[in-house]
Formats: structure tokens, C-alpha cells, sequence
């Protein structure tokens, strides 16, 4: 990977406890994506709009990380994921850190568009602190965030993810409309892979 580049995290390190359990590997309707994983599409979606993607998964999920490193991602197994999204996030991060900075995707979120988290590395690339797509006046993912914002990233622990972050540069956030349903859709339960979209 290029140090200098704005890196893709891809956060798989969930349990899936909503869902039943491993959620990222359940396939997708026939008809959309080919019916392959959640997992696997989310991390193809942002392997097109940014080449240099780091996957966080958990250090005893060998499935998951096989498919995730097949898809052309780099692997990051996280010992502490069970901490929660925080967790998980800071070990993508500490993973990269001399990246420009970092575009954070969730792996059960495979209905984004390559072109929409494009924009948001695109801000990131040109120097913005934090940015975000919204749809509808809500804000979605990714969510990405510039140099600035490394040492409180690496900080993190336990399950707040990266909210705290983006509230404290609130006044500093771009951005993005986007005409792109996808950023607000998630796979939580068995029901969401055919439903219609929701707020993540």
C-alpha cells in the first residue's frame, strides 16, 4: 500500500448477534451482485472507488478473512474486536497511519455506490478534516476523515465507532449530497437483505 494515499477501512469485525451470526458471508438476492456475500460486495465497492483497503476482521473469523483478502483486500486481524466498533476501527487505522487519511466503510453496507464513496475520498484527498455523504438531508457512509484526526481515531475503544470524532470537527465536516439510497441501507437482520432501505 502507498503511505501517502487516502486508505479504505473496511470494519468486519462485528459479531452479527441480529442477524444470527455471520452475517457478512450471508449472500445477497440473485439479482443483485450476483448473489455473492455482503461482506465480499461492500468490500469490492470500496476497492473500486480507493485501491489501498485495509479489512478489519476478527482474529478467530478465518472465513471471513479469506474471502475479504480474495477480494483484494488487506487483512487486519483485530484481538480486541469484541471491544466493539471503536476498537476495531483504531486497529485500521493503527494499521495505516501514515496514510493522508482514512474513508471508514461497514461491511454489512453493500448497497453504496463506488461513485459515492469516490466523493468522499476525493474530499479527504483535498484536504478536508471530515466528510460525509448525506441522502435525503440524512448523513450516511463512509465517513472520512484527514491526518487530523489520527490520534483520536488510534484512541478508540469500546463501541461508540467514530460519532465522537465527527461531532468534535462538526463545524470542520463536508458535506456530500448524494443521490444515493445505499449509504443509509444496512444488513442488521435476515429480513434486510431483500428489504426495502433503512437508516444504518
Amino acid at each position: 500500500m502507498r503511505p501517502t494515499s487516502v486508505v479504505g477501512i473496511l470494519l468486519a469485525a462485528g459479531s452479527g448477534v441480529r442477524f444470527g451470526g455471520a452475517k457478512l458471508l450471508a449472500r445477497l438476492p440473485s439479482h443483485e451482485a450476483g448473489g455473492e456475500c455482503v461482506g465480499v460486495v461492500a468490500c469490492r465497492h470500496l476497492i473500486a472507488a480507493i485501491p489501498d483497503v485495509i479489512a478489519v476482521v476478527r482474529s478467530n473469523d478465518a472465513a471471513l478473512a479469506v474471502a475479504l483478502g480474495a477480494a483484494g483486500a488487506q487483512v487486519v486481524r483485530c484481538d480486541n474486536a469484541d471491544e466493539g466498533m471503536g476498537a476495531s476501527l483504531a486497529c485500521g487505522v493503527l494499521a495505516m497511519p501514515q496514510a493522508v487519511g482514512w474513508v471508514v466503510a461497514l461491511a454489512d453496507m453493500p448497497w453504496i455506490a463506488p461513485g459515492s464513496i469516490a466523493r468522499v475520498a476525493a474530499a479527504i484527498a483535498a484536504g478536508a478534516r471530515v466528510a460525509a455523504p448525506f441522502h435525503g438531508g440524512l448523513r450516511g457512509h463512509p465517513v472520512g476523515f484527514g491526518r487530523a484526526c489520527y490520534r483520536e481515531l488510534a484512541a478508540l475503544t469500546g463501541d461508540t465507532g467514530a460519532k465522537a470524532v465527527v461531532a468534535a470537527h462538526r463545524d470542520a465536516l463536508v458535506r456530500i449530497d448524494i443521490d444515493d439510497p445505499g449509504i443509509l441501507r444496512d444488513v442488521d437482520r435476515l429480513a434486510d437483505l431483500a428489504g426495502a432501505p433503512r437508516a444504518s
